[in-house]
Formats: structure tokens, C-alpha cells, sequence
């Protein structure tokens, strides 16, 4: 059984921000939230817009929060918030942790340990639901990092409503644990495959904070 893990922080807007790559998504929707409320005097049908415009971009800006986390000690944390949605040993020994993000999630993704960025590899795919097994062919970032504890394999996977993964840093750079590395836009999945020898402290159906959450024990 899994030890008791630190609880999750509050995501709320104070002494957070907003996460990159997230303007051409709320820039659109908040502007036309203020236009429309800065008309609605004189207009009826900007007043009918005005509603719905500011309660879309109340959900953007909620969407796109990126809070700022104490990263917790441990080998492997959370690259994403969210719930374990599978553990699973891989043919060569290492074991898959699947954790999937839904829309009401922090959407920003981080490293799970200090390391370089070997690898950051577009895939191209489709968008099927991230819960659905034939996920593993959407739309991909693939990431490696040369780590202390070898090489570990990071997967952003896009679901039915993100369009778009974005990542913040190139192969080649050096990232602490608990670095911010991504965003992907609305809900998704986020696969870490841990090295053999790796003892997972997570169970199907926990609720995962990124840089909070540790993966492994001791």
C-alpha cells in the first residue's frame, strides 16, 4: 500500500500565474468577454453575449492556472496532476504509470527528476478520448532524460479535446526536478516508465499533484 502522500495544494489564481502557451486560447475568449461587457449598455445582443463570453473566460483562465508548488524530496515525482489510471510492467522490465488529466486539472507538466533532455520527439496521431486504450496512437511528445536513475522515458499524450502539446524546453538542457517542461492544452495523459528495480508507491485511482506526489519509495 502506498504511504500517505503531502496534500495537494491549493491552484487557485493568488501567488500563482498563468501557464505559457496558453494565449492563443484565452487571449481570443477575453477579449471578446470585455467587448462584449463593455457594449452590453447599448447593445441587447451584447448584453445576450456578454454572459456567456465572461463565464468562458473565467473557464480559460481557470483552465490555464499554473500554480507555484514546494516541490516534495523523493527519487521520481508526479509529472502531472491527475489520477493514476493504470500501472502496468513493460516487457523490459520497466513498469508504465499512466496518469490521466482531466480538463479540471492543472495542465502544466514537470520533470519528474533532475536531469538532460536527450530527447523531445513530435509524433503526430488522433485524438480519441485519453481514458480510451487506443489512446496510445494520439498525438505525442515523447521525452527522455539522462537521470541518476538512467534513462527515463516521459510520454504527453493529447486526448479527445487538447489540440496542442507544447513544450518549453529543447533537447539538450538541464532541468531540476520539479521543473516545469510543458503544457498540454485541455484534457489528457501523461505515461512515466521507471526503470527496473523501481518500487512504485502509487496505486490505481490516486490523485496525483505534479512535483508534489512522489512515484516510488525507497
Amino acid at each position: 500500500m502506498p504511504h500517505s502522500q503531502t496534500s495537494a495544494p491549493r491552484d487557485g489564481f493568488l501567488g500563482g500565474r498563468l501557464a505559457r502557451g496558453a494565449s492563443p486560447w484565452l487571449l481570443p475568449t477575453v477579449a471578446t468577454a470585455a467587448l462584449s461587457l463593455a457594449r452590453s449598455r447599448r447593445s441587447k445582443n451584447a448584453a445576450a453575449l456578454a454572459v456567456p463570453a465572461t463565464a468562458l473566460a473565467a473557464g480559460m483562465l481557470w483552465f490555464f492556472r499554473d500554480p507555484e508548488r514546494e516541490i516534495a524530496p523523493g527519487r521520481v515525482i508526479s509529472p502531472a496532476d491527475g489520477v493514476v489510471q493504470s500501472i502496468m510492467p513493460w516487457k523490459d522490465g520497466r513498469t508504465r504509470v499512466a496518469i490521466f488529466m482531466s480538463p479540471l486539472n492543472v495542465h502544466v507538466n514537470r520533470a519528474p527528476l533532475a536531469g538532460t533532455v536527450t530527447s523531445v520527439e513530435h509524433i503526430p496521431g488522433g485524438f480519441v478520448p485519453a481514458f480510451n486504450k487506443e489512446s496510445e496512437n494520439n498525438e505525442r511528445v515523447v521525452w527522455h532524460f539522462d537521470t541518476e536513475l538512467g534513462d527515463i522515458e516521459m510520454i504527453q499524450i493529447a486526448g479527445a479535446v487538447a489540440r496542442r502539446i507544447v513544450p518549453y524546453i529543447p533537447r539538450g538542457t538541464k532541468v531540476e526536478q520539479g521543473e516545469r517542461i510543458g503544457l498540454i492544452r485541455f484534457g489528457s495523459r501523461v505515461d512515466i516508465y521507471l526503470p527496473e528495480g523501481v518500487e512504485i508507491d502509487v496505486e490505481v485511482g490516486q490523485k496525483t499533484t505534479a512535483g508534489v506526489t512522489r512515484l516510488d519509495r525507497d
